[in-house]
């Protein structure tokens, strides 16, 4: 029986109407009118025309007949749902609260129209050993920017413009210069074809036994998945130490899922979004792959959803908003880094990605693989328990080693008169790379910084004694517990040993920018934070700098730290490790262990190998002691 009625919920943010209303279909209608279609229905007294959503069909009326009214017309110019995304958006709002829009507003791609806009790319002229002679000339003369050009040439075959201009910092005259020297062509082409620019070359890298024996795992519980009533998705926890491959899983596995006609979503948190994972896969998947991220419009956002409900897609990366993607056939959801506190949404619905993810592979009947060096604790007592399957990669690629780490006490540091923010060994080890040519990362460990107080000389720190949670120092002396209320006046002296050297941690990127250049005036030094990377592009144009050789030192916060492999970086110094310990948040230890993993993970990820130094006023804590020995089981 053809259903005769629809649940539509209306355009209105009021509580009290945040339920679905019942309407009649026309028979004019009949067929068009599915759930997530958006419609245009007589509201309230003065029969508006307010815009709403199916989210359901009946057959049988649930209000007196008399009292359903019509569908005025399905809103065809909008976006339409998939039926799997409405059950999503009623699953978000029953289980993070908020309202029933509010959740359909989350996973509804916003519909702009955007003018087709013409891209760039880089086309070769002449044969690649007349390119690699090219290279050697150009190397020669020290045009650093023409030889990045020519050398990813080699490599990928063709270039996207942007991605040349802009993540490997190189200038339009540089490239202009190029092309009258016939080396390169450079050709325009539709936005839809932007994708073939960067898919010329093959992979560049061969999988493991074990990365095989992982991808083989996932794809034949596919193929053999289960039955269609069954609601829980499979759901794979991938545990790999830094460097040690999970990317080419991804690529291979998604790879494979395209192969079986079925689509994949890859979410990466967005400061993840680096040249070298986005061009894997492009490598791979040519114009069938798109890239989502916060610098699009909404037209620009806009026109990748519709590739991707033509079928014009079979992959999308993308932080946690590209879970919404409008995929009809989803096959695989990738998170990388599934340990990040950016997967949570801090606007209502306040929905963890993880999760929306668990709930919208059971829908589609798709596998879920979650990635992490140091995976979530309840993620991996979810692996314990035999809830998610549990696999693990504890050799880098390539035979590379881990790096050696040193840890130093900043209290006898300051006890030998060293009141600077950086240990003798880190001056020493910096030395040594400058000479060396090589190149070094600083970190400054500023996350859950809220000004408390700590002891310089026993590392004390001022906590309530109601709630063991660091107390905030405020701008009238007094220390405040943000969970109960507590409050005490700060003190002078440090109230464990006595120390003068009671006071909150100050440095900032600024100040160790400023330290560097005081110890090695000839650094070339890059320094990224919130007032380097204010435009949308600085964060690009930092990393494509340093990745390309034209700075010895990068200092930065968390950002630099997540998933970049710089080939060159075989030092990296770790200041203020112990800071995020304190934060007020029960997640403090777990952070700070997969904080500081993650960053004494970048160096020696090349042929070189690597050293950490983690600067830290409290060395006998244990969590930066099995940070250090990268001992994710004894954490």
């Amino acid at each position: 029986m053809e259903p005769e009625f629809a649940d539509v919920i209306v355009n209105i943010t009021a509580s009290r109407l945040d339920r679905p209303f019942q309407y009649r279909i026309p028979a004019a209608l009949k067929g068009k009118v599915r759930p997530g279609v958006p419609l245009l229905v007589p509201f309230g007294k003065g029969e508006r025309r307010l815009k709403g959503y199916c989210i359901g069909l009946k057959s049988e009326p649930e209000i007196e007949p008399e009292r359903i009214r019509e569908i005025l017309q399905v809103a065809e110019k909008d976006n339409t749902l998939e039926d799997k995304l409405v059950r999503l958006a009623v699953w978000m709002h029953r289980y993070y609260g908020g309202t029933l829009l509010q959740a359909l507003r989350t996973v509804l791609p916003v519909k702009r129209r955007v003018k087709r806009r013409i891209r760039k790319r880089i086309c070769p002229l002449v044969s690649v050993q007349q390119l690699q002679k090219a290279l050697e000339e150009t190397e020669k003369r020290g045009q650093r920017a023409k030889a990045r050009v020519i050398r990813e040439l080699i490599s990928e075959g063709e270039l996207p413009y942007e991605l040349v201009r802009d993540r490997l910092h190189v200038s339009p005259s540089s490239l202009t210069s190029l092309e009258k020297q016939g080396l390169i062509r450079i050709e325009e082409r539709p936005e839809r074809e932007d994708a073939q620019m960067i898919c010329a070359g093959e992979a560049s890298f061969a999988l493991s036994d074990a990365q095989r024996g992982i991808v083989e795992t996932i794809l034949q519980e596919y193929r053999e998945k289960a039955r269609p009533e069954e609601k829980e998705p499979k759901v794979y926890l991938l545990h790999g130490v830094t460097g040690s491959g999970k990317t080419a899983v991804y690529v291979e596995a998604a790879k494979r899922m395209a192969a079986l006609g079925k689509q994949v979503i890859v979410l990466i948190p967005e400061i993840s979004l680096t040249y070298q994972t986005v061009m894997r896969f492009y490598r791979e998947f040519g114009e069938r792959v798109s890239v989502i991220h916060s610098g699009l419009s909404d037209g620009e956002r806009s026109s990748q959803y519709e590739r991707a409900m033509n079928g014009e897609l079979d992959v999308i990366i993308g932080p946690r908003s590209a879970l919404f993607t409008p995929f009809s056939d989803l096959g695989l959801i990738i998170i990388d880094e599934e340990h990040e506190a950016s997967y949570k949404s801090e606007q209502v619905p306040r929905y963890h990605a993880r999760e929306a993810a668990k709930m919208l592979a059971g829908l589609h009947h798709a596998a879920l693989l979650l990635g992490s060096a140091t995976p979530s604790v309840d993620s991996c007592f979810k692996a314990m328990e035999g809830e998610y399957r549990y696999f693990r990669l504890t050799e880098r690629a390539g035979g590379a080693s881990l790096p050696s780490v040193h840890i130093e006490d900043m209290r006898k540091e300051l006890k030998k008169g060293n009141r600077s923010v950086f240990s003798e060994k880190l001056k020493a080890l910096l030395a040594q790379r400058l000479a060396g040519k090589e190149q070094s990362m600083l970190f400054l460990n500023r996350r859950g910084y809220a000004g408390f107080c700590s002891c310089r000389e026993c590392g004390h720190v001022a906590k309530c004694p109601h709630c063991d949670v660091s107390l905030t120092l405020h701008q009238n002396g007094m220390l405040v517990c943000h969970y109960c209320g507590h409050q005490e006046p700060k003190r002078e002296q440090c109230p464990e040993c006595s120390s003068r050297y009671f006071m909150g941690f100050r440095a900032g990127t600024e100040q160790i920018e400023e330290g560097i250049k005081k110890l090695f005036p000839g650094a070339r030094v890059l320094r990224m934070d919130r007032d380097t990377t204010k435009r949308k592009d600085d964060y690009e144009k930092l990393l494509s700098a340093f990745m390309n050789e034209e700075a010895d030192i990068l200092i930065g916060t968390q950002m630099i730290v997540k998933g970049h492999d710089f080939p060159r970086v075989t030092l990296v110094g770790i200041l203020a490790a112990d800071i995020s310990l304190a934060a007020s948040d029960y997640r403090a230890a777990e952070r700070t262990f997969s904080l500081l993993t993650q960053a004494a993970g970048r160096a020696g990820r090349g042929g070189l190998a690597g050293e950490v130094v983690i600067q830290t006023y409290r060395p006998e804590d244990p969590v930066i002691g099995f940070a250090a020995a990268q001992d994710y089981e004894g954490f």
